[in-house]
Parts: structure tokens; sequence; C-alpha cells
């Protein structure tokens, strides 16, 4: 079946287009930037550089872009999909939804009216035992958002890793947020994964801090040959 991936370049939505290409084909990649960060559907920080990591998948790239409006962006998500599926003669839409019944629920609803069969491999998996994988499976994430009472500013720019995961653990039990990060807590951006054919480096970056949450601006970025 050919598949085309809502794509944020984060972690779930990278995971989730992986395990659809090694049962499907991977046609594409489908991007959604947001003109505000309080979209309800969309992932905000630092898109732009998804088109380094279209380049090092070899996978081509549909983009679109929406105000951010809850409920009227879905109009954006619609026209975008009909898009690719046009384009790219899709059969079906994969997404990284994990726990968000807010989001599943609409792509589906879209999805459905365009002919389009909505694949979410993630849906309902384990928070924990989901990041576990991701690094077991050599997805190399960097944390670019974080919005959670708990998480300070040293998280930005910070890897996931088996260390961070424990501890990410430990504050979500402290303060009662999904260490998946799904809900706003965080926002993550993959530098290196199974789909990659080079990894990506980040040579420059700032933090914009706002008190209680902020973001990891990637000023500067380039492909590299793996080790």
């Amino acid at each position: 079946m050919k598949v085309g991936a809502l794509f944020s370049g984060g972690k779930d939505s990278t995971y989730a287009a992986w395990l659809a290409s090694r049962s499907d084909q991977l046609a594409c990649l489908i991007t959604i930037f947001p003109k505000s960060d309080s979209s309800y559907m969309f992932h905000y920080p630092d898109l732009q550089w998804t088109s380094l990591q279209a380049e090092s998948m070899g996978v081509p790239q549909v983009v679109d872009e929406t105000p951010g409006v809850k409920e009227e962006e879905l109009s954006d998500l619609r026209r975008a999909l009909a898009t690719a599926k046009g384009r790219f003669r899709l059969e079906g839409i994969c997404t990284g939804a994990l726990a968000s019944v807010y989001q599943k629920s609409r792509v589906e609803k879209i999805c459905a009216d365009l002919g389009l069969q909505c694949i979410s491999p993630l849906w309902g998996v384990d928070p924990e035992a989901h990041l576990r994988r991701l690094v077991r499976d050599g997805f190399e994430a960097m944390l670019v958002g974080v919005s959670a009472l708990g998480l300070d500013e040293s998280w930005l720019g910070r890897v996931i890793d088996d260390a961070a995961i424990e501890e990410l653990v430990a504050l979500g039990r402290k303060y009662r947020f999904n260490v998946g990060l799904e809900g706003g807590e965080g926002e993550t951006f993959v530098l290196d994964c199974p789909l990659f054919k080079r990894k990506v480096v980040v040579e420059e970056s700032s933090k914009d801090w706002r008190g209680d949450g902020g973001w990891l601006r990637i000023s500067k970025a380039r492909l590299a040959d793996k080790a």
C-alpha cells in the first residue's frame, strides 16, 4: 500500500513513518506549518528543518501552511492530504498519534472523507515503553520544546537517552505529566534514525525561555555522514 506520513520531524511521527516503511511503501511526507504555537493539531518548533530530514530519507515532502486556529486548521490539513493523495496516488495516511483522541479522530474523519486508510501504529502504546523502544531502535531525538511543570530550561537541546528516560519517568510521576510528551509537555526533533541515510547535525541554536516553558530555536543545521 502506498502511504503518506503526517510528519513533524518529531519522535512519534518519525517512528511511525519508519514502522510504515517496513510494511508499506512510504511515498511521501506531509508537513503542516502552523503560524501559531497554540495549534491543537500540529507541532510548532523548528519545522523548517524537516526538509533536511526528508532529504536524508530520500522521501519527497508535501508542505502546507495553516494559521493554527482550532478546528479551522482542519481544512488546511484536508487540502494537504488531498494534494498528497493526488500527487502520489496514496491509499493511506500514517500518523504518530499516541493518545490524543482529539487529533486521531479528526485525522480519521478527513481520511475517510478522502477515501484514505488512516494508520496509527503507536496508538495506545505505553509511553515509557515507547521511549525505550525509540532508543533501542536507534532513534536520536532532541527536545526542542518543553511546557510542563518539572521540565525546566535545561531540557532544551537534550537528547532522549536511557538516563533522560529515567529522569522523565521520575518527573512525570512527581508532577503528573505524560512521559510520552504528546500532550504538549514536550516537542522533539529527530537527529538520526534507521530511515536516515545521513544524520542531522545542529550547529547553532538558541533557547527562547518564557518562564514556564520555551523552545530551542535551531538556526543552523546540516547533514553529515554517519560514523
